[in-house]
């Protein structure tokens, strides 16, 4: 290949699905992708996004690999004052088979790696970026970590949260670090859970399972960095234990099937997704707690207004630059609103002011009462615009 008209860096599903969408729209593209190791854990992707990644021939059906979410299920389990209604969200009375379906990170990564074997135009390096330069001509110059560069017109970042590229081109990031983490790993439930995500709602956090396949489901517990770790320590026969008292003993018994892990939580955002012919897309543009399953969702969202900008650019000097403005355009409200819907909805959780509190229960009310309500919160959730 000569000298790429795109670059995308970043080994991850949004960076696989970027070099996907960027090679489709015709463009000579390098893909910069380390290695890195199997991804075990579940992406809970709405419809909106199931079916991009359809359109985009990315996934054939998440049925062969994945289980569907037909049902929310929110437990207020908080023991406060005042406190918010069991509430139950179906597919059904939105005319939906599902919301959704939990995938397998790994099964993605083949899929997403086959689609991107399948273009001519996408050639792949397992390599890493040690630093970036604008030339005169407008062009990035990418040095590598084996001492090569090369230079292109679009790059595009998508890696991660402590973006290399964004940092050197000089994007702003507001990141803030909160004193919770989330414990993931997958447990066999004595009783299955059906097509229904359940959420414990508890002071420092949800405790959530979402399901998988069989009495199989998904753990994603939120609390305090210390409590988690300490729970680790108790090893499988305390956490067991620890988890029959947090599932209120709904789904009989419980037993690990895969050891735990804990990540550290934070918000980050961007004021610009894009400028000078680089735009970010997932982490390197947007991150929060996993609260209304938006990490990997708005990731996709962010590939596919890319795709639809890359469908109308224009040709000629600069083009990158009148791209990447675009993106930045089309990206800046749905970044806003789920950025302020999820922040708003952790701390409220968190909060345990009474205003507060009783701001959260009545929001409750109304999404268990107002069908019409519950249906424009859904829209929001699900990413439809």
């Amino acid at each position: 290949m000569s000298a790429p008209g795109a670059v995308v860096v970043g080994g991850g599903l949004t960076g696989l699905a970027a070099a996907v969408a960027v090679a489709r729209a015709g463009l000579d593209t390098l893909h910069l992708a380390p290695k890195g190791p199997p991804d075990r854990r579940t992406s809970a992707l709405m419809l909106p996004s199931v079916d991009y990644l359809k359109s985009a021939g990315l996934l054939d059906d998440p049925a062969s690999i994945g289980h569907p979410l037909t049902q929310i299920r929110i437990i207020d389990a908080t023991g406060r004052l005042i406190r918010a209604p069991e509430t139950l969200f179906d597919a059904t009375e939105f005319d939906m088979p599902a919301f959704g379906w939990n995938l397998p990170n790994v099964r993605l990564t083949e899929a997403f790696e086959a689609a991107r074997t399948a273009l001519p135009n996408l050639a792949v390096r397992e390599a890493t970026v040690t630093s970036i330069q604008r030339e005169p001509s407008g062009d990035w110059r990418l040095t590598l970590n084996d001492g090569s560069t090369l230079t292109t017109q679009l790059l595009v970042a998508a890696d991660g949260k402590k973006s290399l590229l964004r940092d050197s081109a000089g994007f702003v990031a507001r990141e803030h670090r909160f004193t919770q983490s989330a414990l993931v790993c997958d447990l066999e439930l004595g009783r299955p859970l059906g097509g229904a995500s359940v959420e414990f709602h508890y002071p420092q956090g949800p405790w959530t399972l979402v399901p998988a396949g069989g009495n199989r489901a998904n753990l994603v517990w939120i609390d305090d960095h210390d409590v988690l770790k300490a729970a680790q320590g108790t090893g499988e026969a305390g956490l067991r234990a620890t988890f029959l008292e947090k599932s209120q003993r709904l789904f009989g018994d419980i037993r690990l099937v895969t050891p735990s892990f804990i990540f550290p939580l934070s918000t980050l955002g961007v004021e610009q997704a894009g400028r000078d012919g680089i735009v970010l897309v997932g982490e390197a543009a947007h991150a929060f707690p996993p609260i209304g399953a938006q990490g990997l969702n708005l990731g996709l969202r962010d590939v596919a207004d890319l795709a639809e900008s890359l469908a109308s650019r224009t040709t000629g000097p600069g083009w990158a630059s009148r791209l990447s403005d675009e993106y930045s355009h089309r990206r800046s409200a749905d970044l806003a609103r789920t950025g302020s819907m999820v922040d708003a909805l952790f701390r409220s959780l968190l909060s345990g002011m009474l205003p507060t509190q009783a701001l959260r229960a009545t929001g409750l009310w109304a999404l268990k009462l107002a069908p019409a309500l519950r249906r424009q919160a859904f829209g929001i959730g699900m990413g439809n615009r």
